[in-house]
C-alpha cells in the first residue's frame, strides 16, 4: 500500500481531513471565503507517496477542471506543481464526487487564455497574483475520465 503523507501546513492538512472524513459534505470551501475547493490527489515525485492538495474549484464551460499554481503570487511555484508535471492522471474530489482525470500543463496560448479566464472568473484574486509575480502562473487542464 502506498503511504499518504499529509501536508506540513496545518490548515491544509485539517481541510483535507475534514473534506474527506465528511465524504465531501464539509470543508468544501476555502477557509473563510466561502469559495468552493476541490481536493487533488497526486503522487509525490520524490517520495512516491500519496499527496492531497486543496485547490480552488475552477471548472471551464466544457467541464475541464483548471488547476492553478498561483501560490498567492509567490515568486516560486507551489510544491505540488512539480508533482503534477510528472504524471498523466490525478484523482479529484469535488464535493461528494470522486473521479480520475487526465492532466496536462497548458502551453497552447488559446487554451491557456480560455482556462485562465475561467480561473479568474471563479477566483478573481488570481489576476492580482499574476501581477505580483514575474513568473507565469502555471495552469493544468484536468479532464475527467469517463467511468
Amino acid at each position: 500500500m502506498v503511504e499518504y503523507i499529509p501536508s506540513p501546513r496545518e490548515w491544509v492538512r485539517e481541510q483535507v481531513e475534514l473534506y474527506e472524513s465528511s465524504g465531501g459534505t464539509a470543508g468544501t470551501t476555502l477557509r473563510d471565503t466561502g469559495l468552493p475547493v476541490v481536493v487533488v490527489t497526486h503522487t509525490g515525485r520524490k517520495t512516491s507517496a500519496v499527496r492531497k492538495t486543496p485547490l480552488m474549484r475552477v471548472v471551464a464551460d466544457d467541464g475541464t477542471y483548471v488547476l492553478v499554481g498561483s501560490k498567492g503570487g509567490a515568486p516560486e511555484h507551489p510544491s505540488w506543481y512539480y508533482n503534477l508535471r510528472e504524471q498523466d492522471e490525478v484523482t479529484i474530489r469535488d464535493g461528494e464526487r470522486v473521479f480520475r482525470a487526465r492532466i496536462h500543463e497548458v502551453s497552447d496560448p488559446a487554451e491557456r487564455a480560455r482556462l485562465w479566464a475561467a480561473a479568474v472568473q471563479a477566483y478573481p484574486p488570481y489576476a492580482e497574483y499574476q501581477q505580483r509575480t514575474s513568473r507565469r502562473i502555471p495552469v493544468f487542464a484536468a479532464v475527467p475520465i469517463s467511468s
